[in-house]
């Protein structure tokens, strides 16, 4: 549940960037009244500890995860 939730704040944080890369827009701040208000630094911070979670996806073991799972054919 962590990691879908880390997942989906780092789509917004990519989706933002890649706002302000194109448009020079900040979509963040732009609903959350300015870069330097309480909400967008506290969006920015959990953005930023949601990216600092996700570092551990690189390093866990998938294939243990993976072997419980079976997959149903249709045939």
């Amino acid at each position: 549940m962590l990691d879908k939730l880390c997942l989906i704040l780092l789509i917004i944080g990519g989706l933002n960037w890649g706002a302000i890369g194109i448009f020079q827009f900040d979509l963040v701040a732009w609903i959350c009244g300015g870069q330097s208000g309480i909400i967008s630094r506290i969006i920015y911070t959990a953005v930023a500890l949601a990216a600092i979670w996700c570092i551990s996806l690189l390093f866990r073991d998938t294939e243990a995860a993976d072997s419980g799972v079976t997959h149903s054919r249709v045939q």
